[in-house]
């Protein structure tokens, strides 16, 4: 073989050694980013990562409850918000550990629910609505709405937005008062105001199957139970066995409107099962679920601002309202299906 050819051969040789070291530079070099492809979730776990700290980002589970303080729920001597920060509870105090750490007269309330490290919570101070992308207060983004004690009407959108929610699976919490409860001097009193909501349209007239009575009991601690094991009773937050009136009404049941309608607590002398008398009455509407209590004193937790004078209801001895309420709102979370919190 001559000089020259050796060369080139010697050459040839060089360069497929040289092309086969970078192809196995290649593969080695693809086999890692497959494998790095595959823990940002090709072929791997792709569940998002989502903060589970209640108040932010909801996580999976986390229970959104919006507080309404838009229909004159601070009127008088009331004082039904869970917070003076609006909408966000959080920028008040974000880590409360106790109900006055925030102000408000059912701030235990709030504090109770975010210390289970299982829900969000916002104060509504707008026009309600449902499926409104431009509110971000809008009903779609939570699970249930409190109303305590209402002291003005809701307007005709208003009502259909409440009735729509609870329809298609919300939960929805009335708390009404006394006939006569006119802090604002408006014209109308809780009762009148929720009875209102629930009698929107002639398909939808008592659509709950329950009505608000126009009296004023001054005084009783109801306890005549329909079901011991009722969720509202007996729940994850424990064992309530009656709750407290005063100064508030009670609500008649129409079953053969709304078969869903129960009474939970009725009051003294009244007959468990009846159809009269109840206190505590709880419903369901569509895919949703309705809880309503006679009395805003059963919420009050005598937290209220300096310049309010509140009564203790939450903590009274006489019953376990503290309790109640807490297993109330989460039988009511517990049907939703709306979409996610994202405000």
């Amino acid at each position: 073989m001559k000089y020259y050819q050796r060369v080139l051969m010697l050459t040839g040789i060089f360069l497929l050694v040289l092309a086969s070291l970078a192809a196995c530079s290649n593969s080695v070099s693809n086999g890692s980013s497959s494998s790095n492809g595959s823990q940002n979730g090709q072929g791997a776990d792709s569940t998002p990562y989502v903060r589970s700290t209640a108040g932010s980002s909801t996580a999976k589970g986390t229970r959104r409850v919006l507080f309404d303080a838009a229909h004159a729920e601070t009127s008088g001597n009331a004082d039904w918000i869970i917070s003076t920060s609006m909408p966000d509870p959080l920028k008040e105090n974000a880590h409360p550990t106790r109900e006055d750490d925030w102000t408000g007269g059912i701030s235990a309330w709030g504090v109770a629910l975010l210390q289970s490290n299982r829900y969000a919570l916002k104060t509504n101070t707008r026009p309600l609505t449902y499926h409104n992308n431009s509110n971000a207060l809008d009903l779609g983004n939570f699970d249930v709405l409190v109303l305590p004690e209402p002291n003005k009407l809701f307007t005709s959108s208003e009502k259909m937005a409440i009735l729509n929610f609870v329809h298609a699976g919300g939960g929805l919490f009335v708390i009404a008062d006394h006939a006569g409860s006119d802090r604002n001097h408006y014209g109308s009193d809780s009762p009148t105001i929720l009875n209102d909501v629930m009698n929107t349209g002639s398909t939808t007239r008592n659509a709950f199957g329950f009505q608000f009575d126009e009296i004023d009991i001054n005084y009783d601690n109801p306890r005549v139970l329909a079901s011991t094991s009722d969720p509202l009773l007996k729940g994850p937050f424990g064992q309530a066995k009656g709750s407290i009136i005063r100064d508030g009404t009670t609500e008649s049941l129409y079953p053969k409107v709304n078969p869903a309608v129960r009474g939970v607590i009725y009051r003294k002398g009244a007959s468990a099962g009846s159809e009269h008398g109840a206190f505590v009455t709880r419903s369901a509407y569509g895919s949703g679920r309705i809880v309503a209590i006679g009395d805003s004193s059963a919420i009050d937790d005598g937290s209220c601002s300096y310049n309010k004078k509140c009564f203790d209801g939450w903590h009274d001895p006489a019953a376990q309202d503290d309790i109640l309420i807490l297993n109330a709102t989460e039988w009511l979370a517990g049907s939703s299906t709306n979409g996610s919190f994202n405000n």
